[in-house]
């Protein structure tokens, strides 16, 4: 029996929104989404979930030693922050007048750009 690809998921996040983490570490803090691990369902913010790798020497890191780099935050523990008010939001789809798909804070009612 032969595998079908799977239907491609939407999330309530992408590429280029601002976000804010609501679980975790870096509880409260806001930054825009870097990265998107689709697969994983994970998403890296810049700034955020800043942890420490120990690397090894090498030409373009003669020394080694250790670095700091984002790490990935499951999505679910990200909430769009709404561009209105700057507070976190749920987000909604509807209709534009053109007929597409658009997203839509649920707070304010206010269209969330795509910049990502």
């Amino acid at each position: 029996m032969k595998k079908t690809a799977p239907k491609p998921q939407k999330f309530h996040v992408r590429r280029g929104d601002q976000v804010m983490v609501i679980a975790g570490d870096d509880k409260g803090k806001t930054g825009i989404i870097t990265k998107m691990l689709v697969e994983k369902q994970r998403a890296i913010v810049e700034g955020l979930n800043v942890v420490k790798r120990a690397v090894k020497p090498s030409n373009e890191n003669p020394e080694g030693g250790f670095i700091e780099k984002e790490a990935s935050i499951h999505i679910s523990n990200l909430m769009l922050v709404d561009p209105k008010t700057g507070k976190p939001t749920r987000i909604g789809r509807r209709k534009n007048a053109a007929g597409k798909l658009e997203r839509y804070s649920k707070k304010s009612g206010e269209t969330i750009k795509n910049n990502g």
